[in-house]
């Protein structure tokens, strides 16, 4: 665990300060500078371009993650493997974009009836450049990955893209820009993060473009049967991440969208542990697979799935008890009525972190077509939630959508994988941490408010994460955390 630790905390550190910049963007700059409706296709463009990818490269970052080490070599050609993987996503994009250019009319009619489709409309030329640009940036930090480069591709697409959003709605707030040239720094940000991770493979030698060999060819079919099955489970992943915001733009329009996505990318904190571990650790994964050794594999996932239930339980708790202060952080007025949207979308992300590397665990087995099956179920399940709850209950239909899909998506792979390889990650300690969680929720509902919001979130947060922290380690929850505490916290005072 030496390796998930000290890349999983550096991880972390460009994390959160991604999340740090992405709250101050969606919590006051946004909320200050743009509109709901702006705000609304702003996360429509991610979300299909983020589809786009998925589609558009046939699980290429999958391919690369899983049959890299199998030919990696000396001297970086690895058998012509890199420029095998530049051709065929070159390839399978060319025909994608072709048809999503052909379906252009069909896809800006995805609209509810308020008009709202116009910055579709103006804006879709701008899909095929950024997802070029998304797509390269994919390759290249899957090829980062297999070498455990993983810190510097993370910082760059957490924080230093996130920071052309910033400066963007920063300058709209000042009146020296418009929404169009948001969009248009946007989409700067994103060709120079593909330029800098180009020149940084380039220099740290990754990989070499070479004729691909004999050895290479035999496992064509193999690598595109995998990728294949990898990009309908990608794209069904995609899609249990994205349907929801564009379900809520057929049957709502772009400003309700606006308020969604602000709460679901407020949510999106609790996923913070999961994906700073999971950088590293699928790729040991994968190589835990190549070695058939089960054992590490176990390991993993029973660690992996502890400390992502304990850090997205107190990060949850910390959104519900600052809820008033979040409120008045937003401003606008249509918010406070669709808090539970968060609420919901917060326990969906913590279900989710709770199941660890589950998926992981079964994509780089020889079983890994499952993970497509049952991606593709959870998919058309969650499409059904959607189209059975968003008509009556809204944004809350589609926010318990969301839940009830991460459900059945992580019991279906909890259970084959306990049944298949008897690898069963929870135990008691997911109960205390329950208890712990509840304790205290309750103490921070009830602190008496600060005079001034900012004090109050400070105050608040501070003691219950103190309760929780220590809870956590009076109960030994995980001995990684205590292990830490005693070395870098305990030591010190007794010192």
């Amino acid at each position: 665990m030496n390796l998930i630790k000290k890349q999983g905390i550096l991880n972390s550190i460009s994390l959160y300060a991604g999340t740090a910049i992405g709250f101050l963007n969606l919590m006051i700059i946004f909320q200050r500078s743009l509109t709901l409706e702006e705000i609304g296709f702003y996360n429509i463009l991610i979300a299909l371009v983020l589809l786009y990818i998925q589609f558009a490269t046939l699980g290429i970052s999958n391919v690369i993650t899983r049959f890299l080490p199998v030919f990696r070599t000396k001297d970086n050609h690895h058998y012509g493997f890199a420029t095998y993987i530049f051709i065929i996503c070159a390839i399978t994009f060319s025909i994608f974009s072709i048809g999503f250019f052909v379906l252009k009319d069909e896809v800006i009619a995805l609209k509810a009836g308020d008009g709202g489709a116009s910055l579709m409309d103006r804006y879709y030329p701008y899909f095929l450049p950024i997802a070029i640009c998304a797509t390269i940036y994919l390759v290249q930090e899957s090829f980062a990955r297999t070498a455990f480069r993983t810190i510097f591709p993370s910082f760059l697409r957490e924080v230093v893209l996130r920071l052309f959003s910033t400066v963007g709605a920063v300058l709209i707030a000042l009146g020296t820009l418009t929404y169009k040239g948001f969009i248009d720094l946007y989409l700067a940000g994103n060709i120079l993060i593909v330029l800098i991770i180009t020149w940084y493979l380039y220099k740290i030698k990754v990989y070499k473009f070479a004729k691909p060999e004999p050895l290479l060819k035999k496992e064509y079919i193999h690598m595109l049967r995998f990728g294949f099955y990898s990009m309908l489970g990608g794209s069904s992943f995609a899609l249990l991440q994205n349907l929801d915001v564009i379900m809520l733009k057929i049957f709502m329009g772009e400003g309700m969208v606006g308020i969604y996505a602000t709460f679901f990318a407020m949510a999106q904190i609790i996923t913070l542990s999961s994906r700073a571990l999971n950088i590293t650790s699928y790729q040991i994964i994968a190589n835990a697979w190549k070695e058939n050794d089960l054992g590490k594999i176990g390991k993993i996932y029973k660690k992996t799935t502890l400390i992502q239930c304990l850090a997205g339980s107190l990060l949850l708790i910390g959104l519900i008890v600052n809820r008033d202060s979040l409120l008045i952080l937003l401003k606008k007025p249509e918010y406070p009525g669709y808090f539970d949207v968060l609420i919901i979308v917060g326990l969906a992300f913590l279900v989710d972190a709770t199941g660890g590397i589950n998926q992981a665990i079964i994509g780089f087995s020889k079983q890994y077509r499952l993970v497509m099956i049952f991606l593709l179920f959870a998919a058309a399940a969650c499409c059904l939630f959607n189209i059975l709850l968003i008509p009556t209950y809204g944004l809350e239909g589609a926010a318990l959508s969301y839940l009830l899909t991460m459900l059945v998506t992580n019991f279906s792979f909890w259970l084959y994988l306990k049944l298949k390889f008897k690898l069963q990650p929870f135990n008691f300690k997911i109960v205390l941490i329950i208890i712990i969680s509840m304790i205290s929720l309750v103490v921070g509902y009830y602190i008496p408010k600060a005079p001034h919001f900012v004090f109050d979130i400070i105050i608040r947060s501070s003691i219950v994460g103190l309760i929780f922290g220590i809870l956590t380690y009076c109960f030994r929850i995980s001995t990684d955390i205590n292990e830490m505490i005693d070395k870098y916290i305990l030591r010190k005072k007794i010192k």
